[in-house]
């Protein structure tokens, strides 16, 4: 009990009650000590899981709240481990919880038992949180012996040297903060300088030209790359047009009159007539009348074409022999 704000008797002496609590014969924690001789301590508890009274055998919910004894029955190691003794609110029956420090867990000790709706990761799919299975054999020391040798080795030959390897790097770049600082600083100043130049040059450039000031100019050498590569690549667009041009210019060449006539003239025709062409035929000479007529149709051509003349050449005829006529040297 607290002495700010509130009315002290005349009587009250703090050298002889201490306190106020002293003074009036009470407990800092009030009626919950009434159980402090027998190590009993009156909490507030709330259940963990869901319940069934051995009593009324009725269903307590969990987080039910309960003012329950609390009391220290033992240790697990260096962690206390507590009971809860609890009444319950549908009877007159008593119940009790411990903590089970080992597993992590609250157990029904007396007096009602535990709703069984644990979820097991296994059969979910997930890993098991804690080692329950009681057939499991014991861990082979061997083994365990050399994965604790491995990870020794591995620590000796891989870890470790790497960590020494970090801490003398550390140790170069932050032997000498100062000098550091002073080489970082002198680089941002040098690059601070550059670009100071660059934008006095810009401004200039916009002040005589009278151009807008957000307007950005982009770097000389910028520019004729980006040129040079849309050069590129439309001469190699132009190229390619160029060559199928060419191309089907080749295959349209054998269809014009001026071929049909040299071909008539040379007395064969092309690769794929002679390969259709039988064999007798395809090896024959040409006649007169074939000689006359190609000479015929250039004749024709010239006329009609003045600048024929100075592009197509004339294919020099074999003089066929006349049919019928015996010549005698």
């Amino acid at each position: 009990m607290q002495g700010f704000n509130r009315w002290i008797p005349p009587d009250y002496d703090p050298k002889r009650h201490h306190t106020l609590n002293d003074y009036q014969g009470k407990k800092a924690l009030g009626d919950r000590e009434r159980k402090r001789d027998q190590g009993i301590l009156i909490t507030r508890f709330e259940l963990p899981f869901n319940i069934w009274c051995a009593t009324c055998n009725n269903h307590i919910g969990m987080g039910v709240r309960y003012n329950a004894e609390k009391k220290k029955i033992g240790n697990y190691y260096s962690t206390p481990i507590y009971s809860f003794r609890c009444k319950c609110h549908l009877c007159s029956g008593w119940f009790e919880i411990q903590t089970d420090p080992k597993n992590t867990a609250y157990v029904v000790t007396s007096g009602a038992r535990k709703q069984e709706q644990d979820w097991d990761p296994e059969e979910n799919g997930g890993f098991a949180a804690h080692d329950t299975d009681p057939n499991k054999p014991p861990e082979d020391p061997l083994a365990s012996l050399e994965k604790t040798n491995t990870i020794k080795h591995n620590v000796e030959t891989v870890v470790k040297p790497r960590i020494e390897a970090l801490q003398d790097l550390s140790e170069h770049y932050n032997s000498d903060p100062y000098a550091m600082s002073s080489k970082l600083r002198k680089s941002f100043r040098e690059e601070k300088k550059v670009l100071k130049r660059k934008r006095e040059l810009d401004d200039d450039f916009k002040s005589r030209y009278s151009l807008p000031e957000d307007l950005s100019l982009v770097a000389e050498d910028d520019v004729r790359q980006e040129a040079k590569d849309i050069w590129t690549s439309e001469k190699k667009d132009f190229d390619r047009h160029a060559a199928d041009a060419k191309r089907a210019l080749e295959v349209d060449v054998g269809s014009t009159p001026v071929a049909r006539a040299m071909n008539l003239a040379s007395g064969s025709s092309s690769s794929r007539r002679i390969a259709k062409l039988p064999s007798r035929l395809s090896n024959s000479k040409p006649t007169p009348g074939k000689s006359l007529a190609s000479t015929l149709l250039l004749n024709s051509l010239r006329r009609s074409d003045p600048f024929l003349s100075r592009t197509t050449t004339v294919p020099k005829l074999a003089k066929a022999k006349p049919t019928g006529l015996i010549v005698r040297r």
